[in-house]
């Protein structure tokens, strides 16, 4: 059985950005070293995609679509990292 939610990291990326799944602590500590290096990747790469998509400016709604799914992403991120910090402390 796969750690990720949605069965990959991949998926898990896309379910953060979508909103449909929200990062916990508890989540990550579930996660190994290098599951939580695949999913770091995945949002990486999905927040690079999602900050070079062009919408343009009188899109109110596309827009404010974009940007919660960067702060979401963004997030997540910072959970990684606080929990990377965390297991470096403890090892």
């Amino acid at each position: 059985m796969s750690p990720f939610l949605g069965g990959s990291a991949p998926a898990m990326a896309n379910q953060i950005a979508e909103g449909y799944t929200l990062l916990t602590a508890v989540q990550l500590k579930r996660l190994s070293d290098a599951e939580l290096d695949a999913l770091q990747f995945e949002l990486e790469k999905l927040l690079r995609d999602l900050r070079g998509q062009v919408i343009p400016a009188d899109d109110v709604a596309g827009n404010q679509l974009k940007n919660r799914k960067i702060s979401r992403v963004t997030n997540a991120l910072q959970q990684v990292n606080l929990t990377r910090q965390q297991r470096s402390r403890r090892g």
